[in-house]
């Protein structure tokens, strides 16, 4: 399951100061973390030589080898009938290629697709760009997006933000702001919060007042805001707008309701379509159900002066200087400017330094060499929504 796949990074970060404590039994370890211990120690051979960013770091599953690679046959076939049929997909190929050589092993429609691609007789052009992967949450409140939607119809820079639940596609907030600034949108949070419940995580885009391409992960003073609730944030891909896709159709839905319906654009108007998208309109992605019926509040209450995050034990808890530096060992290692003043877990491991800011892993810096290494915590840059 794709959701899975975000959190492996972090489970290996986990396992591999586990393991590598005195005392702890690796067949123990293993257990607790649901893995066999042949990766366990692959897992923990890369800590000890490369630290958390090895250990963190997907690596390619290409062999070294392909045995199985199509033969100068099939790709003489694939390539002449492409040649002969240019505007032909790979499936139309495939069945007369088969038609024409019966006798031939004919390699896979995926294959066969690599092979073009390595012919060069695909062209940008040609391509299709539709998603590869089409999946959901397992329940609510898993994963809330976020997101302005863009001016068309609305006598402003943009229109109104809206917050969706990515599992029911119940439509949280939807408002327009008198400004899109860190305050207009913290007022909103704070109702969304207030009245459903606290996220386990949320999707944004690279805009403001959430993304600043200065600082290294792009967090900004509402980001930080959010991460306090124990909140993880994630950020889509830069010109990817369909890793948002959920919201970007029900803002699709909003623009055609607007050229439609016309209606005056009211407050009341946007909590009426709110409304009626939630608990009247069917909706295709699950099932012709409406979002209300798989929908429910998160049992996770907002704080509105959330106490300091708890570490785990055995870590040291130190407050970030007003540049985002951390002092230890008689020196000033760089962390970042939008966590100035913050207090952050440092977790010391011989000559390593691992940090991290509430629930989501930033630096390890080696005391020895005096790398100072940002940890990877964009899970999503990888995934197709």
């Amino acid at each position: 399951m794709p959701w899975k796949q975000v959190q492996v990074s972090e489970q290996r970060l986990k396992f591999a100061i586990e393991a590598s404590k005195p005392g702890n039994a690796m067949a123990a370890v293993c257990r607790e973390h649901g893995i066999s211990r042949q990766t366990g120690y692959l897992w923990l051979q890369r800590y000890e030589e490369g630290g958390a960013a090895a250990v963190m770091e997907e690596r390619s599953r290409r062999p070294l080898r392909s045995p199985q690679r199509a033969g100068d046959a099939i790709v003489k076939a694939v390539r002449e009938a492409r040649l002969q049929r240019p505007d032909w997909g790979v499936r139309k190929l495939e069945r007369v290629i088969r038609q024409a050589q019966p006798k031939l092993t004919l390699a896979s429609a995926s294959t066969m697709q690599r092979i073009l691609e390595r012919e060069g007789l695909i062209r940008e052009r040609d391509r299709q760009q539709i998603a590869q992967q089409r999946f959901e949450r397992e329940r609510p409140n898993e994963l809330w997006q976020m997101d302005f939607k863009g001016p068309l119809g609305f006598n402003q820079a943009s229109g109104p933000l809206s917050i969706q639940d990515d599992y029911s596609r119940y439509l949280l907030t939807l408002r327009r702001l008198k400004a899109n600034t860190c305050e207009q949108v913290k007022k909103v949070l704070e109702a969304a919060f207030q009245q459903n419940g606290l996220p386990e995580w949320m999707l944004m885009d690279h805009g403001k007042p959430w993304y600043d391409a200065i600082n290294p992960w792009g967090w900004t003073e509402l980001t930080i805001w959010i991460m306090r609730q124990g909140i993880r944030i994630t950020f889509s891909r830069k010109g990817h707008p369909q890793t948002q896709g959920k919201v970007e159709r029900m803002h699709g839905a909003v623009q055609r309701a607007i050229r439609l319906r016309k209606p005056k654009m009211t407050p009341q108007w946007l909590e009426e379509f709110r409304r009626e998208y939630n608990h009247v309109r069917p909706h295709e992605g699950i099932g012709m159900e409406v979002p209300a019926t798989r929908w429910e509040p998160s049992p996770r209450k907002f704080q509105p002066n959330p106490q300091e995050w708890e570490y785990p034990a055995g870590w040291q808890v130190c407050r970030l200087a007003g540049e985002g530096q951390l002092r230890f060992a008689g020196k000033r290692w760089e962390v970042s400017r939008a966590l100035r003043r913050q207090f952050v877990g440092v977790y010391e491991q011989g000559h390593r330094l691992l940090i991290h800011y509430c629930n989501m892993p930033v630096r390890e810096i080696n005391l020895s060499t005096g790398a100072n290494l940002r940890l990877p915590n964009n899970p999503f840059r990888v995934l197709q929504f």
